[in-house]
């Protein structure tokens, strides 16, 4: 997609939909943020992430007289906006939507912003400008930043700006339609300062619906199904673009007998306790004998950038919705489609062909292997079993860039797609608190667990207020090993022991929570950690459980991410 306001035939079919809207409903007098706020309401919006600042006043004050509808929670910095709306949005399936000044705000809600569209979630991101007299002269105005429009499309699927009230209902609508149309995204819309309290008659909300996905080509399916009827070792790898495909895909997966496994997006989409559901520890065993790996709503990155090596004679069936996948990551067969229904289809039509030979035993002896060796992934592992046995089946767990974060993508059991969330290729570290309270105010009833180091913890910090000031039951552990992890690893093993950077001095987390009215303990041990998260999860209220881990003690996870498997 462009960053325009669509092709001729999508702004044609636009102007249709919303002239059929108008016909039947007459325009009202409507600030622009008032428009803006009823196209949100249209589009079941409920919760909007916003910290108030001048350029967006009248948003907000669209937003405070509609609490009735959208119910609006603030935070203590931009970025932790972003990072809520994109966990709200991981976790649900459902838009996440978040609102900061321009210049300044939106730079730091970027990288949430970055992070949502990387990991396909539909993200929209509202924001002001300068007021509109001055645009374009660069004479100092707040927060200005030249062609910030420019910058939004780089991070988004689709942006734009209203310039007046009127366009409100066709540009709300638009950034919706993108955002769930073929490949899912983030969208962001800007105004000027003066659109939001200037009144003007304005047209009812509109919705619109995603635009049309081609028939999926029967000529390729059938060859797809050929190929993986004569397959000896057929692999399946879903990623994010599966989330919503895990009935299907499990299914594929069973009348085949062939192992699923992601390594990060797609985790869930067939249950790790499932006997086909892999993580990449127990994948990397069967991959050297793979000679068929389908490729379900995934970019495939372990194929080059963890493990490296294609077994001889490797073919690629790629099942994608979006065609670019087919020229970025070219597949000895191509299907351009939803990740449902491209699986679903390509079961029936194996129907016609027959299942490849069952290797139940080969897939059970890799999972068993794979077990034996993580046990010597310590501490995290032993830590990540109690959480698992402690969490609900239904729980979801927030992993962030740490030690502990790491081990997760390897040894967390992920019984349901969604209820595995994590930052994706980005790995933006700091993202996982926040992200979690997103994810807890998107589930209040269901237990939601952060698991964060103390280098990233304390990029968001003061969202501690947050939690407590809005009710997010949220319960974050935070691993102390007074030292970003990786860093004072790779500079130990790789840079002669200088360290620069990676060793960290922090505060006393339990007193510190204690200072925002948040509950906290210390624990030392997995054995200790269970009473205190079993306290925790029952509470029902914001907890915060400092685990220490001495520097340097944790197990390298890297010799499991990126095995030399030449």
């Amino acid at each position: 997609m462009t960053g325009d306001r669509g092709s001729p035939n999508a702004t044609a079919a636009v102007a249709g939909e919303a002239g059929t809207a108008s016909a039947s409903v007459s325009s009202r007098n409507l600030t622009g943020a008032e428009a803006i706020v009823e196209g949100l309401a249209a589009h079941g919006i409920d919760t909007v992430f916003a910290l108030p600042g001048a350029q967006i006043y009248g948003l907000c004050d669209a937003l405070a007289k509609s609490r009735d509808r959208i119910r609006t929670i603030g935070a203590r910095h931009e970025q932790a906006c972003g990072y809520m709306a994109f966990g709200y949005a991981r976790a649900s399936g459902r838009p996440g939507v978040f609102a900061v000044v321009p210049g300044p705000g939106i730079l730091n809600a970027s990288a949430a912003l970055l992070t949502a569209h990387s990991s396909n979630q539909r993200v929209l991101a509202l924001t002001g400008d300068i007021p509109s007299h001055a645009k374009g002269r660069e004479r100092g105005q707040l927060h200005e930043l030249r062609d910030q429009l420019r910058i939004l499309r780089s991070l988004t699927k689709w942006a734009d700006e209203i310039e007046h009230p009127s366009q409100a209902a066709l540009l709300v609508a638009r950034a919706f339609q993108e955002m769930s149309s073929g490949r899912r995204g983030a969208t962001a819309l800007q105004a000027p300062w003066d659109y939001f309290t200037t009144s003007a008659a304005v047209g009812p909300a509109i919705t619109l619906p995603p635009f049309p996905v081609p028939d999926v080509d029967l000529d390729a399916l059938d060859e797809a199904a050929k190929l993986v009827a004569g397959a000896r070792s057929p692999m399946i790898f879903v990623g994010s673009g599966a989330l919503d495909a895990s009935a299907e895909v499990t299914a594929l997966a069973e009348m085949i007998g062939a192992p699923a496994v992601s390594f990060r997006g797609g985790r869930g989409v067939v249950s790790n306790d499932h006997p086909l559901g892999l993580t990449i520890a127990s994948a990397q065993r069967l991959w050297p004998q793979t000679d068929v790996a389908i490729v379900i709503g995934s970019r495939f990155e372990l194929l080059d950038a963890r493990w490296r090596h294609r077994p001889a004679g490797l073919k690629i069936i790629r099942i994608d919705i979006d065609p670019a996948e087919m020229r970025r990551l070219p597949a000895t067969i191509g299907i351009v489609a939803d990740a449902a229904v491209g699986s679903r289809e390509l079961a029936n039509a194996l129907g016609r062909h027959g299942v490849p030979r069952r290797r139940d035993e080969a897939i059970a002896a890799a999972r068993a292997e794979a077990a034996v060796a993580l046990r010597t992934l310590q501490p995290q592992v032993a830590y990540l079993e109690v959480i698992r046995e402690v969490l609900p089946r239904d729980g979801f767990f927030v992993d962030e860039i740490s030690q502990i974060g790491f081990a997760s993508m390897l040894a967390w059991p992920a019984y349901a797609p969604r209820t595995f969330v994590t930052s994706g290729h980005q790995g933006t570290l700091g993202f996982g608190f926040p992200t979690a309270l997103g994810v807890k105010v998107a589930f209040p009833k269901r237990a939601v667990v952060s698991i964060t180091g103390d280098g990233g913890f304390m990029f968001a910090v003061q969202e501690l207020a947050t939690a407590v000031q809005y009710g997010i039951n949220l319960v974050t552990l935070v691993f102390n090993n007074e030292s970003y992890g990786n860093v004072y690893r790779d500079q130990q093993q790789q840079f002669g022991g200088r360290l620069l950077g990676s060793e960290l001095v922090n505060p006393d987390f339990v007193a510190l929570a204690a200072s925002f009215g948040v509950s906290a303990s210390a624990v030392k041990s997995p054995a200790a950690l269970r009473p205190v998260l079993e306290r925790a999860l029952a509470a029902d209220q914001p907890m915060l459980i400092e685990i220490k881990v001495p520097r340097g003690s944790d197990s390298d996870p890297w010799r499991f991410i990126m095995p030399n498997l030449g």
